[in-house]
């Protein structure tokens, strides 16, 4: 099977994972960028810090199917090979600095916000098997980028705004900066309208796919939620 996973799992993760990235980095884009902040702004605002760091979390997620359709559509490098393993690698490292910021945001609402920052102060930098993933975090989107290029894939503008993702900050708690709009921005110039040329290029789905993907989808929340 060799077009896994399939081109409409990769284009709406081209297209929708992008999005909800930046989104997420917007929401928090008022609030100071370390720890401490992030957690008076929790306690402050907590819907909206949950939207925030919930959008940023699925859209990392959300993005393994593109990256992968972005290195089996591309000719064969090693380059865009190597890439591609390092930003896998970097998504796997940020979906677990994610769960570890969604533990120390409830930490607010157990303990209250002092004692919550001074638990995430007192843990912070502790070691963690993700931590060799750091350097692909990094520089995985920027090996990436210039494999794409070489390969014809991207042009030189979309290659340099998807280098940008090099700038985003890593690790727990996390806000947002003007590097971090900038990089995630770059991510939505360079996938998005690539995302849009993959829908677009073969038939439609049948009818009936879209309301059973959403039935499946709320599905899996209501599941999800009771567990």
């Amino acid at each position: 099977m060799t077009d896994f996973p399939g081109r409409w799992a990769e284009g709406v993760s081209l297209v929708l994972a992008p999005v909800l990235m930046l989104a997420g980095v917007l929401l928090r884009v008022e609030y100071d960028g370390f720890f401490p902040a992030q957690l008076a702004a929790f306690a402050d605002a907590p819907t909206l810090m949950s939207a925030s760091y919930g959008c940023f979390a699925l859209g990392s997620v959300l993005l393994w199917p593109g990256v992968l359709g972005l290195v089996r559509r591309s000719p064969a490098s090693r380059l865009v090979l190597c890439g591609g393993v390092m930003v896998l690698c970097g998504l796997f490292a940020r979906a677990f600095h994610a769960g570890v910021s969604h533990l120390a945001l409830q930490l607010v609402d157990v303990q209250g916000l002092a004692s919550a920052q001074r638990a995430v102060a007192d843990a912070y930098g502790a070691f963690h098997v993700f931590q060799p993933f750091n350097m692909a975090v990094l520089f995985g989107w920027a090996v990436l980028a210039a494999g794409l290029w070489r390969a014809g894939t991207l042009g030189l503008v979309p290659s340099v705004a998807l280098g940008l993702m090099t700038a985003l900050p890593i690790g727990v708690l996390k806000g947002t900066g003007p590097m971090s709009v900038l990089a995630v921005a770059g991510l939505c110039v360079a996938l998005v309208p690539y995302g849009v040329r993959v829908l677009r290029a073969g038939p439609a789905p049948r009818w009936w796919a879209v309301p059973l993907a959403l039935a499946l989808g709320a599905g899996a929340v209501v599941l999800g939620s009771m567990g």
